[in-house]
């Protein structure tokens, strides 16, 4: 017993002092996210921000786990939520963009060199690759407030142009509780 608690206060005290501040204590325990709430910028860099449509989540990328990933931040609870199988050590995720109540999540993801857009569902925390066959490069993609539609930048022609992307009418749609599908 004593060894462990050894274990945790030297965690607790390297953890405070990495960090600077006791608001960021979660941050060095990402598997326990109740000790108290999370400030949400960091000393690392933290960039290309997006909100989702209900205004509760912020998305965003991030170097503060040690690698480029895409963090999701609850603005009300005011902590990050565990995203598994999205970020993946052999890829750069990048761009992301929201639904409305950030069950889905789309993205750019770089692995030997070619960005993909690839949707993450949170419900069934999996993801989609969903430019698979496109010729040429795509960046950029935002996300319907549904979920059913993602527009993204692609040089397929041989220029920078827009495409719609429809997920089909069959797709679990993001609507608010107790909201009426459109």
């Amino acid at each position: 017993m004593f060894r462990v608690a050894r274990w945790w206060r030297d965690k607790v005290f390297l953890c405070l002092l990495s960090w600077g501040c006791l608001g960021l204590l979660t941050a060095c325990f990402p598997g326990n996210q109740s000790l108290a709430p999370v400030a949400l910028n960091s000393r690392t860099r933290d960039e290309q921000p997006a909100l989702s449509g209900d205004g509760r989540y912020l998305a965003l990328v991030s170097d503060r786990n040690g690698g480029r990933n895409i963090l999701l931040y609850d603005l009300q609870q005011r902590q990050f939520i565990n995203l598994p199988r999205l970020n993946r050590p052999d890829a750069i995720a990048e761009h992301p963009s929201l639904s409305r109540t950030a069950r889905y999540i789309v993205y750019i993801a770089s692995d030997r060199g070619k960005p993909e857009v690839e949707l993450y569902d949170r419900a069934t925390q999996r993801v989609e690759v969903l430019s698979t066959g496109y010729r040429g490069w795509v960046r950029n993609p935002s996300i319907s407030p549904d979920g059913r539609y993602i527009a993204f930048e692609t040089s397929r022609r041989g220029q920078w142009d827009i495409e719609v992307f429809d997920r089909g009418p069959g797709i679990e749609l993001d609507v608010a509780a107790g909201a009426p599908p459109q």
